[in-house]
């Protein structure tokens, strides 16, 4: 729609550079542009309308009425001169306009009679397109037309603003959750990294603890306990702080006994009380013996606060005390309080000692060492109990700690009363899988000193090798090994072999909802690494306890097949076949996609499959299908999609198994 003659823009590049910023052209149509053409159609009262953008050489319409055609080359276009204008160009009359009078699209084509042009001006003043009126009888707008076109031009750029922001955000977010998704997989790839040889330091100092030593060797072997206890520590912090912010450490509620709760802190912090220091335990009389919540977290927070409190306090007193300052008919509310006499906080320090990394003093560290992780942990973890942490403090006298928490009432039929298992489980023979060779040696040693037979396996494959061959009372299974890893190990246990004997999944890995995967997969119990003699012989005695009851099988709910089929048994039996023929093989092709890190395929996948297994009522299964599509649209395949595969490989074997006993 013009003349031959190319009118150029003094700034072209910078215009060209202004528009390619946005990322418009040749993308799909868009309510937002479409709404805005009918809106100039409509006040303009005109047939023809549209939003086109030029570029080097052609005129693409995003939007348009009454034109017909996506595109045509910028030199026979009528807004190629709207594009050298800061207002609107308008054209009452195009057989009395000079340059326009004889051009085809006047004359015939379009047959336009009347234009009216507003360039789409960049807030930086770069024209990058026009939106236009057109209509093919002359014409003149009013004022308000005029200033209603101008508006619904400002209205496209800042559409294209707001899209260029979202698309920017979007891309920070991309960036921002594959940062946090780097950082979870290094924090649990290191912690199985740490967590591995320090298993074997604690363990065999443990284990030389328990052998005759002279006084020095054995202040020796002290001071090796009191670094390994202290690496651990430092390491958990990091883990549950990342567990914390990532949103997936949750607080239990379970009924435990609170008084013993307080009496074991007491005593595992006794031993490290100065000398010149008296450590006291006060409970209020009415506090009630048992309640329902977490005692994991309870005893987190209160190790901190106490270890602070008798790491900061040379000389005086360090007192823990209990007191229940509100009951109703549900609950308890019980005010905790750890108070010494210790070096006290500056006041103009209190308010940042909750925060990461932060201690009151920048001599804190060098004086008494901590990672300053500690009071930030205990801050978060209250907040999660939905309370508050509180303190009072006045520098070289002191400080007190303090805070309120809410249990639950235990009814009598919540309390558990069954006997624990035995003392003496005589001579267990128990099979190891497990291909570190430093944990190997430890795990015998320790085996050797319960009095039980074992026999070691490197691998998963090894140990379904064992196995078949030999009986043994208990597993204890490595989750990461190679050839066969412990949940394909446990999987092929559970659902190839059919044995019921219990399994012990022990890592030094530290991934959210692992000991739920490990349950998952048919396992018994979950001891991490470290570990302490105790806590694993408690573990095998829960196992062999819990090997008495029945196991509980998978049970398929066919009901909706049922509905669905109408009575119809070839077709409820199709569905069935199609199932067990297509679902397997879907699995493996979901591995394959991970494997070849394809996050697109594997979000497809994923997606695809969810309403096969929504058809026989496998919700868990589904649900762990969303969480690996919602971790595959982040872009990147991650453990947690890795973790998911695992668990789904495993259960999916065991309802095709039960599918084909129907």
């Amino acid at each position: 729609m013009g003349s031959p003659n190319q009118p150029i823009p003094h700034n072209e590049r910078e215009r060209l550079a202004a528009l390619k910023r946005y990322n418009i052209l040749d993308t799909l149509p868009e309510d937002a542009f479409d709404d805005a053409t009918k809106l100039v159609s409509y006040i303009c009262g005109v047939p023809i309308a549209h939003i086109s953008f030029i570029d080097e050489s052609r005129q693409w319409f995003k939007s348009e009425i009454g034109v017909g055609v996506s595109e045509v080359p910028r030199e026979i276009s009528f807004c190629r001169y709207t594009i050298m204008e800061s207002e609107m160009l308008e054209i009452e009359d195009t057989h009395l306009n000079e340059k326009l009078k004889d051009d085809p699209n006047v004359t015939g084509g379009f047959k336009v009679r009347f234009y009216a042009g507003v360039p789409l001006t960049t807030p930086d003043g770069y024209n990058i397109g026009t939106i236009c009126a057109i209509d093919h009888v002359s014409k003149k707008l009013d004022e308000n037309q005029r200033n209603a076109l101008s508006i619904v031009a400002k209205h496209v750029i800042n559409q294209l603003e707001v899209n260029t922001k979202n698309i920017e955000l979007n891309t920070q977010k991309k960036i921002a959750d594959r940062a946090v998704l780097a950082k979870d997989s290094f924090l649990a790839n290191m912690s199985h990294e740490i967590r591995t040889p320090l298993n074997a330091v604690i363990g065999f100092t443990d284990l030389l603890a328990q052998t005759k030593l002279d006084n020095v060797q054995r202040d020796y072997v002290e001071s090796v306990q009191i670094a390994g206890e202290n690496l651990l520590l430092i390491v958990n912090d990091i883990l549950d702080l990342s567990k914390i912010e990532s949103g997936s450490l949750t607080i239990e509620e379970q009924p435990f006994n609170l008084k013993k709760t307080l009496k074991h802190i007491y005593n595992l912090l006794k031993v490290k009380v100065p000398e010149n220091v008296e450590f006291n335990l006060f409970l209020d009389a009415d506090m009630p013996e048992v309640v329902i919540g977490d005692q994991g977290r309870l005893n987190q927070i209160l190790v901190n606060l106490t270890g602070n409190a008798l790491k900061f306090t040379e000389e005086g007193e360090v007192t823990v005390s209990v007191k229940k300052v509100d009951e109703t008919e549900n609950q308890y509310a019980l005010r905790f309080s750890v108070k010494d006499t210790g070096i006290g906080i500056s006041p103009n320090k209190l308010k940042t000692i909750f925060e990461r990394f932060t201690q009151a003093e920048e001599c804190t560290t060098r004086r008494f060492g901590g990672t300053g992780l500690g009071l930030s942990i205990v801050k978060q973890l209250l907040e999660l109990h939905g309370a508050e942490i509180q303190v009072k403090s006045q520098k070289e006298r002191g400080s007190e700690f303090f805070f309120v928490l809410n249990y639950k009432k235990v009814k009598n039929a919540e309390i558990v009363t069954g006997a624990a298992p035995g003392e003496n489980l005589g001579k267990l023979k128990i099979l190891l899988c497990e291909d570190n060779i430093l944990n190997q040696k430890l795990i015998k040693s320790v085996m050797d000193n319960f009095g039980f037979e074992l026999d070691i396996a490197e691998n998963g494959e090894i140990g379904i090798n064992l196995l078949s061959k030999n009986t043994y009372d208990l597993v204890l299974m490595d989750l990461q090994m190679p050839v066969m890893d412990g949940y394909q190990t446990a999987a092929h246990i559970r659902n190839e072999m059919n044995l019921s004997i219990p399994i012990i999944a022990m890592t030094a890995h530290s991934l959210v909802g692992e000991q739920e995967h490990c349950f998952s997969a048919g396992m018994d119990g979950y001891v991490p690494k470290p570990f302490k003699q105790p806590a694993l012989l408690e573990a095998i005695k829960a196992a062999i306890a819990k090997n008495n009851i029945p196991v509980q099988k998978r049970n398929v709910d066919l009901s909706y097949l049922n509905e669905i089929s109408c009575g119809n048994l070839n077709f409820k039996q199709e569905m069935i076949d199609l199932f067990i023929a297509k679902i397997p093989n879907e699995v493996k092709q979901l591995q394959e996609a991970f494997n070849d890190n394809n996050a697109e395929r594997v979000q497809k996948l994923a997606h695809h499959m969810k309403s096969s297994l929504d058809m026989f009522m496998l919700e868990d299964l589904s649900s762990c299908l969303s969480i690996i599509e919602d971790e595959a649209k982040k872009g990147i395949v991650s453990v947690t999609i890795q973790s998911e595969i695992k668990m789904l490989d495993s259960q999916i074997a065991e309802v095709v198994k039960i599918l084909k006993e129907l």
